[in-house]
């Protein structure tokens, strides 16, 4: 077997119980020539359930025993990729993270049609056959959601608390949206397509609707897709049809779309206007930021994570991998850090650049006993590069400090800690027809929130229909910054 320059992997996926099959990450061997050194990298079955179990005891989240993913919400389904999946460029559908304001809804493929209508020169309404006659086009890209990372601001915000896998990469299948467009010919002074879905709103939440402006929707790189991965989108991901916006963050990329308006404007909802936004410059951390100086989130910063090792490794030469992605600047490289960042080394890209996708890395590592801390950054062709103290964003958006990941280097594998004890509350009148009509303990335990941040909650809540009668309100707010608190 030649070794030099290459590296042979095989994945092993083992059917357990009732999981199905589960990537269980078993690199029974990796081969590599790296200076000079052949690199033999063994993840034991045991050492992934160790990590797994870790991930488990995280405040607010569980890791699921029939997907493996880690679940913030059932319901509105927000699922998390663990970290130590981080090893394919293309992630398994099953892998692929879930980020949900809504129930999912169940679209017929026979009743649908995609309008589009607003400032074109011929309204149209398309069939899912007529999408599918049309030219194809394929493209590999990450798709990440806005506020993977928020989990770690300090201090903390609200929202949905993602570390590191609200992110994957796919091969995309579908038609070019220039395409579509050329079917209806855009008017003189068209700026913005708002973009509409099949999901229903709950309760008075506003309509999910997000607009992106004509140039990049004209953009080549910019479809509609039906596809994910050789096959049909699952309802989760989109069914049948989701934009796709290459480099550009996954609040753009709307779900089962059925509905495109050319407007001449920009778009006064919500999802515009108010969420979705960040700084248009530098702000120290925990500052409150006027709207007039927040823009809408677009592009994705360039970011790397850790796979392996996990939390534990034995003594020896260990390969340090992951995989590193940007925006339309491709990963220009990675270094590695074995001491919490004090010092840096190039790691080795492997395959071929990619404009969009995930970009896999190797590094090779002579590990010593005791407590490590590694780190790594990536740079994009543009000359960006992960930072390693944090970007403000009040809304927790677009986190991308170089990830540090303990790692206890030992001959003895640890035992992992209980799980630290929730603080107990006893729940006012009425709590659960206030607060669980839309969603469940999952979303309050992981915010660990201070009381003038539930106080926000409570009123972004009620705006959108949560009953919460005026004379229980402090008692709600006692009970939900009592058990759920920093």
């Amino acid at each position: 077997m030649k070794t030099k320059g290459r590296c042979a992997r095989l994945y092993i996926r083992l059917k357990l119980g009732g999981r199905g099959f589960v990537r269980l990450s078993v690199l029974l061997l990796s081969v590599l020539y790296l200076r000079g050194t052949i690199l033999w990298m063994t993840i034991s079955r045991r050492r992934l359930l160790f990590s797994s179990a870790a991930a488990a005891l995280l405040p607010g989240n569980a890791r699921s025993a029939s997907t493996g993913m880690i679940t913030l919400s059932p319901q509105p389904l927000d699922l998390e990729m663990p970290v130590d999946d981080f090893i394919d460029e293309f992630t398994p559908v099953p892998s692929f993270f879930i980020r949900s304001h809504t129930l999912i809804p169940e679209v017929k493929l026979a009743d649908w049609t995609l309008s589009i209508d607003g400032l074109v020169e011929k309204p149209i309404r398309l069939k899912f056959e007529e999408l599918r006659q049309m030219p194809r086009m394929e493209l590999v890209s990450v798709l990440e959601c806005a506020g993977n990372g928020r989990s770690f601001y300090a201090p903390r915000v609200a929202g949905s608390q993602w570390r590191f896998g609200a992110v994957g990469n796919a091969k995309w299948t579908g038609v070019r949206l220039r395409d579509v467009l050329d079917k209806v010919g855009l008017k003189a002074g068209a700026t913005n397509l708002l973009l509409d879905g099949a999901d229903v709103p709950l309760g008075k939440m506003p309509d999910f609707q997000r607009t992106i402006p004509v140039a990049k929707a004209l953009d080549p790189d910019t479809m509609l897709a039906y596809e994910m991965n050789g096959a049909p989108l699952t309802a989760a991901h989109g069914f049948p049809l989701r934009l796709i916006a290459p480099g550009w963050a996954s609040d753009s990329w709307v779900k089962w779309l059925q509905h495109i308006e050319v407007l001449d404007h920009e778009f006064e909802g919500f999802w515009m206007k108010t969420a979705y936004r960040h700084p248009n410059r530098p702000v120290a951390p925990g500052t409150a930021v006027d709207a007039k100086d927040m823009v809408p989130v677009t592009d994705l910063n360039v970011k790397s994570v850790i796979a392996h090792p996990g939390e534990w490794a034995k003594p020896g030469h260990i390969a340090v991998a992951g995989v590193a992605w940007s925006n339309a600047s491709p990963v220009s490289k990675v270094e590695v850090s074995t001491d919490a960042g004090s010092t840096w080394a190039l790691a080795k890209l492997l395959g071929e650049p990619t404009k969009y996708g995930f970009r896999k890395w190797l590094y090779g590592w002579d590990a010593r006993e005791g407590p490590h801390t590694l780190m790594s950054r990536a740079s994009n062709a543009n000359g960006e590069t992960q930072p390693l103290e944090e970007q403000w964003n009040p809304s927790g958006y677009l986190w991308n400090v170089a990830q540090a990941r303990p790692v206890l280097i030992s001959r003895k594998e640890p035992v992992a800690a209980p799980a630290p004890e929730v603080a107990k509350a006893e729940a006012p009148n009425g709590y659960a027809a206030t607060c669980m009509s839309c969603h469940d303990e999952h979303m309050m335990r992981q915010q660990r929130l201070t009381r003038a941040q539930w106080d926000k909650e409570v009123n972004k809540m009620t705006n959108w229909g949560a009953p919460v009668q005026p004379e229980k309100r402090e008692a709600l707010l006692d009970y939900l910054s009592s058990r759920f608190k920093p």
